[in-house]
C-alpha cells in the first residue's frame, strides 16, 4: 500500500491542496458500485484505466444503492450482519480494503461514501433506512478507526439525497456519522457531502463545521446545458468561503432528461455535453469536477442488467471519448499559476444569453493569464486591460485533444475579437502575458 499525501483545503479556501501545499485539482470518476459489484481483478482493470486517463479521485460507496445491503458482493459477502450498521461484515470489508489499497498504489484517491443516502433518507430506492444518530456515530467511528492510516481517502457523506426531507431533518444523523469518523481517525479528515440532483450541499449544510467543501449535482435532467455556472457562482459567493465543485454533471451516454417516463426520447449525452458542463463549472470557480459514465457507475454487464437504458457494458464504456478528454482540462488548469485563479465574466465584452452557447471566463488575479471557454464556434470579444503587462500571447487550446495553436502577440490597449477554428465545436481561448512571472 502506498501512502499518498493527505488532501486539505487551500489557505484561501477556494481550492484543494496536498498537505505539503501542492495544488490538487479534483478530477473524479463515478464508480458508485465499485466495492459491491466488481471482483478484485475487475477493479484492478478499472482503476488502471482511470489512472491512465489522468483521473485522481474515484467516488465509490460502501453500502451501495442497488440493494447494497441485501445483495452480496461479487464473492457472496454481505456488507452488514443482519442489516445492522453496528455489525459490519469483516469479509466484505477486506474486499473494500483491498480496492482502496489498489487505488493508493496507482496514485488514486477514493472519495469514500460510507453509505448511499437512501439508508438515511428513504425518498426512493430500496434502502432500507437503517441509521439512527447512535448507529451512525458507531458506524462512522468503526470506519474511521479502520481507515485512519489510509491517506488516500476523501470522505463523502450523503449520496443523492437531501439532508432535509420536508419536515424530516436528517442532519443530526450525518453530523453524528461525521463525528464518529473524526473520533475513529483521531483527527478531522477531509469531508464533504454528495447531494441530490439540481442541488448543492450549501443549501442545507454550508455552516456545518464538519463540511470542508461544498459539492453539487447539476445532474442529468433539464436538457443539455443546465446552468451549472449559476450553481457554482452561488456557492462561490457564500461565507464562510469553502471550495466547491460539481461532483455529478451529466454522465456520458446517459439518457437526456429521461424522467418521469424513463425513456430515451431526448437522446443521450455525449462527450461534447460532458466537456461543456465540466469546463464551464471549473471556469466559474470550481476546484475540480467529476466525470461519470452511465454504464460504469453501475458496472452493468454479464452479471448485472443495465439500469435506465444504459447502452453498453461497463467494459465497453471504459474508453469512451469523454473519459479520455478529461485529462486535458486537468492539465490546462495545472499548467498555470493555480491558487490565484478567479472567475471573471467582466473580461467578456459580449456573451450569448442562450445556455447552449454561454461562455465562461477565468483568469489569474495578478493578471498573468486568462482562459475563455466557448461551447460553440462563435466569436469571442475579450478585454485585455486586466493583463499585468504586454504583449499578450494568444492560443487556441483544443479540449478534445489537448493541443494548442499559437495566434500571436497582442497589445493590451483595446478589446479584441478572436474567431475559433471551424472544426470545433468547442474551444478554449488562452491568453498569457508574455513577460509575467509564471510562479
Amino acid at each position: 500500500m502506498s501512502n499518498l499525501p493527505r488532501i486539505t483545503v487551500s489557505e484561501n479556501h477556494r481550492f484543494l491542496q496536498t498537505e505539503s501545499g501542492a495544488p490538487f485539482f479534483w478530477l473524479g470518476d463515478t464508480a458508485w458500485e465499485l466495492f459491491h459489484r466488481l471482483t478484485l481483478e475487475e477493479a484492478m482493470r478499472y482503476l488502471e484505466n482511470r489512472r491512465r486517463k489522468g483521473m485522481n479521485v474515484i467516488q465509490a460507496v460502501v453500502l451501495a444503492e442497488f440493494d447494497g445491503i441485501r445483495t452480496p458482493n461479487a464473492y457472496g459477502d454481505y456488507a452488514l450482519v443482519e442489516e445492522d450498521p453496528t455489525r459490519p461484515n469483516e469479509a466484505y470489508f477486506r474486499h473494500v480494503d483491498a480496492i482502496i489499497d489498489l487505488a493508493a498504489d496507482k496514485g488514486l484517491y477514493v472519495g469514500l461514501l460510507p453509505t448511499w443516502g437512501d439508508k438515511v433518507t428513504p425518498m426512493w430506492g430500496v434502502g432500507p433506512a437503517i441509521f439512527t444518530e447512535e448507529s451512525a456515530r458507531m458506524y462512522g467511528r468503526w470506519l474511521g478507526e479502520r481507515y485512519k492510516d489510509r491517506t488516500n481517502i476523501l470522505w463523502i457523506l450523503g449520496g443523492d439525497r437531501p439532508a432535509l426531507q420536508d419536515d424530516a431533518d436528517h442532519r443530526p444523523i450525518w453530523r453524528a456519522m461525521a463525528a464518529g469518523i473524526d473520533a475513529g481517525t483521531g483527527a478531522h479528515p477531509f469531508k464533504t457531502y454528495h447531494p441530490w440532483g439540481g442541488h448543492s450541499t450549501a443549501e442545507e449544510l454550508h455552516d456545518e463545521a464538519w463540511l470542508d467543501m461544498n459539492m453539487m449535482q447539476s445532474g442529468h435532467g433539464g436538457g443539455r446545458s443546465v446552468p451549472v455556472w449559476e450553481m457554482i457562482e452561488r456557492d462561490y459567493a457564500r461565507t464562510p468561503v469553502k471550495p466547491t465543485l460539481d461532483a455529478e454533471p451529466n454522465y456520458e451516454d446517459h439518457p437526456i432528461s429521461p424522467w418521469p417516463t424513463w425513456n430515451t426520447a431526448n437522446g443521450y449525452f455525449r462527450d461534447h455535453d460532458v466537456r461543456q458542463q465540466s469546463y464551464r463549472s471549473v471556469f466559474a470557480g470550481g476546484c475540480g469536477v467529476t466525470y461519470g459514465h452511465h454504464s460504469i457507475w453501475q458496472f452493468c454487464g454479464e452479471r448485472h442488467a443495465p439500469i435506465n437504458h444504459a447502452d453498453r457494458s461497463w467494459l465497453g464504456a471504459l474508453d469512451r471519448p469523454g473519459a479520455g478528454q478529461m485529462i486535458h482540462l486537468r492539465r490546462l488548469m495545472e499548467s498555470r499559476p493555480y491558487f490565484s485563479r478567479i472567475p471573471d465574466q467582466s473580461i467578456l465584452v459580449d456573451n450569448p444569453v442562450e445556455r447552449g452557447s454561454h461562455m465562461r471566463a477565468t483568469r489569474d488575479e495578478a493578471g498573468r493569464y486568462a482562459l475563455v471557454y466557448t461551447p460553440l464556434v462563435q466569436p469571442i470579444t475579450v478585454r485585455l486591460d486586466w493583463a499585468a503587462g504586454a504583449p499578450v500571447q494568444a492560443w487556441w487550446y483544443n479540449p478534445r485533444t489537448g493541443s494548442a495553436a499559437a495566434l500571436g502577440d497582442f497589445a493590451t490597449t483595446n478589446a479584441i475579437t478572436f474567431h475559433p477554428p471551424v472544426d470545433g465545436p468547442d474551444w478554449v481561448l488562452v491568453l498569457d502575458v508574455a513577460d509575467a512571472d509564471s510562479g
